[in-house]
Order: structure tokens, then sequence, then C-alpha cells
């Protein structure tokens, strides 16, 4: 009897039973404690001393709202582990306009400003930014719609157009080189990056565009395709960055930091100090002296700068190998992924990974400008560590499918 219950199951029931990755599930389960206990390391002054007249003078103010979002998070990861990942084909057009939608909001009276920009959204108790949602949006409108294309992006199949007219050869023409099958992403990626440039969020632009890339090139686009839209898109965010006076004051400081230690210079000054202190074994665990309020955004942004002060170089460099283990096993899940979907899929949450960890450290470290870009599961921010798991949820349910049963 429990064998023909056995073989009744359907398809999606025995990848949801199917066993989920255990090495990624570690690595995101110890990433995201050590990140809680440096949440904890790293605010407990600014907490204590409350100048924003926010925390009541609670040491661990921002530690237990940190740990209640990363709960939260960790129970929607395994919720999201269990559905077939193919249920998120059909969202992902619903996801994308949500996005838009929830960014355009930010320009209504539930729009919140911080650190002088407008980015924020507030729906009760929640504030977050929307933009971390049009993130996750692209990635799977992409990789929803690539997915069922030809592994090689052009050219598509041959349409018939009208070879009488001019519109109709152009079109043909256009059509051959693929480069009408770019029209629908090119349409949904400026529409994305237009309403985030008007909150002047170039972190966020380029974390988008990261994401989009990627699935794009795992998907096979042409090379020269993939070349022209990069040369584009980086000669526009160049435009955007010398003809917009704050950022080129970040140029400028990241240039020279000392140039400006009153105002914009300050916070990176103090960061290298801080990773100065520490040294190679660091000053130990709750002993930074940067988090008395020398360094701005101690929990946040320049986390990763206690952690080198805490933590020393050694320390420093095992986190780092860790964020390593996991975007290689992400990459390995993604190789072994049983259709296009699941492989786009992972290469773009993982690329977004890859690169927001890279992005965050080398600015921490002076490597590159200042973008205010976070740390993933380090930075304070619940509603987008919360995202960041749910997105390794949707990692682990396409793992599932990897040792699942096959059906009969």
């Amino acid at each position: 009897m429990a064998r023909k219950a056995k073989r009744d199951l359907t398809i999606e029931q025995k990848l949801a039973r199917g066993p989920i990755d255990l090495p990624f599930l570690a690595l995101v389960m110890l990433l995201t404690a050590i990140g809680l206990i440096m949440v904890l390391s790293a605010s407990f002054a600014s907490a204590m001393y409350d100048l924003e007249n926010l925390t009541k003078g609670d040491p661990y103010y921002y530690f237990k709202r940190q740990a209640g979002f990363a709960a939260a998070g960790v129970v929607a990861m395994f919720v999201i582990s269990k559905i077939d990942y193919q249920q998120f084909r059909w969202m992902s057009i619903f996801v994308l306009a949500a996005s838009v939608v929830l960014m355009l909001l930010v320009f209504t009276p539930l729009g919140r400003t911080g650190g002088g920009a407008r980015r924020w959204i507030r729906l009760g108790p929640v504030r977050f930014q929307p933009s971390e949602i049009a993130k996750i949006g692209v990635i799977l409108f992409f990789a929803a719609r690539l997915s069922k294309r030809k592994p090689q992006l052009g050219p598509p199949p041959k349409k018939k157009w009208n070879r009488r007219t001019l519109l109709g050869r152009t079109c043909e023409k256009l059509d051959s080189i693929g480069f009408l099958e770019l029209i629908p992403y090119g349409i949904a990626l400026g529409v994305v990056l237009g309403v985030i440039a008007l909150q002047e969020h170039m972190s966020a632009m380029i974390l988008v565009i990261v994401g989009a890339a990627s699935v794009l090139f795992a998907a096979g686009i042409r090379l020269g395709w993939f070349a022209a839209g990069g040369t584009l898109i980086g000669a526009g965010l160049w435009f955007i960055i010398t003809q917009t006076d704050y950022m080129k004051l970040r140029i400028q400081i990241w240039q020279d930091p000392s140039s400006d230690l009153r105002r914009g210079g300050y916070q990176p000054w103090q960061g290298r100090i801080a990773i100065g202190s520490g040294g190679l074994l660091g000053t130990g665990l709750g002993n930074s002296r940067q988090k008395y309020l020398f360094l701005p955004e101690e929990h946040n942004d320049y986390i990763f700068a206690i952690v080198c002060e805490e933590l020393g170089m050694v320390g420093a460099c095992m986190i780092i190998a860790l964020f390593a283990l996991l975007i290689i096993r992400g990459f390995w899940l993604a190789i072994h992924a049983h259709d296009r979907f699941g492989t786009l899929l992972l290469v773009g949450i993982m690329s977004l990974m890859a690169f927001q960890v890279f992005f965050n450290i080398g600015v921490v470290t002076g490597v590159l400008p200042p973008t205010g870009i976070s740390l993933p599961f380090f930075s304070y921010g619940g509603t987008a560590l919360m995202i960041q798991l749910a997105e390794m949820g949707m990692v682990l349910s396409v793992s599932r499918q990897i040792a699942a049963p096959k059906a009969e």
C-alpha cells in the first residue's frame, strides 16, 4: 500500500521532498550566525548612547531586531525551499511589476529619507528599500524568459517581413542579428534603472545591471551584443556620475579621503584606521575602539571594518573564505541543475551575491569608491537580510531537484 502511495506522488511532490544541499545550507547558516554576532558587537556602543533617540539606551536594540528578522528569514528560506522552483516562472513578472510599483511609492507620502537620499518606504512597522526586491525581480524575469530560448541568443527563428518596405527590410536585418529578441529585456531593464535613477541610487543600479548581465551571459548572448550593451550602460553610468555633484564628491574622496576629513572623507578614513588597528589577530571580539562613535555606519555598510579590527586579518580572511565557498557551491549547484531555468536563476542570484560582497569589501578597504552597498548577512538591515535568505531558499529549492527521485 505504501509502495502504491509512493508511485502516486506527483513530480512536484517528489521534487519538494528531495533533500536540500546541506553544504550550501550550512554555509548560509554559519554566515548568518557570524553576522548576528558581529552586529551585536559593532552596534553595542551606538545603541547604548542612542544619539538618534531610537534605542532608548538599550545596547541590544539593533541585535534583537536583526535576530528577529534573521529568524523570520530562516523560516522563509525553508518554506521557499519546499516550493517547486518552476512556480517562480509565472511569479517573475508579478515580482518585477510589484518592485517597480513599490519603488514609485518612494515618491509618495509613504517614502522615507535616510542619509540625504529618498529610497525607503514604510508600510506599517516595516521600513525597507524596494530596490532590494527589484534586484531579484529582474533576475527572475530574465531567467524565466531566457530559459525558453535556444542556447545561443540570435539569430532567432526567421519571421516573414515585407521586403518591399524600408521598415520591413530593417526589421529583417535586426531580426537576423538577434537585436529584436533583446528588446523586451532592454525595456524591462530600462524601466527599472530609470526609476532607480530618480532615487539617485547608483549602487542599486550597478547591482541590478550585474544580475541582469550575468543571466544574459549565462543564457548565451552573443559577446558582441554583450560588449555593446556593457559599453552603452557603462557610458551612461559614467555620465550620471560626472554630472551628479554628490557622486563626483565621492570619487574625489575615494582618491584622497584626507582632502575632506570633516565631511565625506571622515568615514573611509576611520574605516582604514579600524582595519589597521586590527593587525594580524585583531583586538578581540567586542574590543573594537572605532565602534565607540568614531566610525559612522559601523554596524551597517562599514561593519567589515569592525570585523577586521576585532578579528584581525586572519578572521577577516576566514569570513571571505566562507563567502567564497558559498558562492562556489552556488555555482556548482547551477551547473548541476536539471533545467535551464534553474541554472540561470542560480547564476543570477550567486553573481549578485558575489558582486555585492566584492563591492562592499572593496569600498571598506579603499579599493573602490564609496557606493553604499551592504555586506550580505552582516550589515544591519532586517528586510534586506530576509530577502537575502529568501534568495538562498530559491537556491535550495533548485538543489532539491538535483538529488530528487526521477518520475516513474
